[in-house]
């Protein structure tokens, strides 16, 4: 086929060449169907699309300012952080890994954090209430 320059000027003045006339003055062939019967084989890669990894950084940052049990809180958001880089890089695989540590650790986090919030909370009303019994027995009531 040869790619000749030339100015194509329409024979109708003022409406578009039809179909046929730029068929026959280029030298467009229509392709029909295959003439051998090979079978044709097609290969399709399903490319996903981009994959959400949950990096935990909100979670564990508050955790780290309010639940911070025994630095789990900072430990959670250090694997928050290395997620997120990961997942920046494009690295699933690791960022899903980092991601599920950071998971794994504000879940104990919080366990630990409110059973120790529920802990003192029994220790401060027993104490309380222990405190209270002792002042008044030793106060004589005052009868009106």
């Amino acid at each position: 086929m040869s790619h000749n320059s030339q100015v194509f000027l329409p024979t109708n003045a003022g409406l578009p060449p039809s179909y046929e006339t730029i068929k026959k003055e280029y030298g467009v062939t229509e392709l029909g169907e295959p003439h051998n019967s090979a079978v044709v084989r097609t290969t399709v890669i399903n490319m996903p699309r981009e994959v959400a990894v949950p990096d935990h950084v909100v979670w564990s940052l508050f955790n780290t300012l309010f639940l911070n049990f025994c630095c789990l809180g900072f430990i959670a958001y250090a694997y928050s952080v290395k997620s997120r880089d990961r997942k920046m890089e494009g690295d699933v695989v690791r960022a899903q890994a980092y991601a599920s540590t950071a998971k794994r650790l504000n879940i104990s986090t919080l366990i630990f954090s409110l059973l120790m919030v529920i802990v003192c909370i029994i220790i401060v009303s027993t104490t309380s209430v222990a405190v209270f019994q002792a002042f008044s027995q030793r106060m004589p009531h005052s009868g009106f």
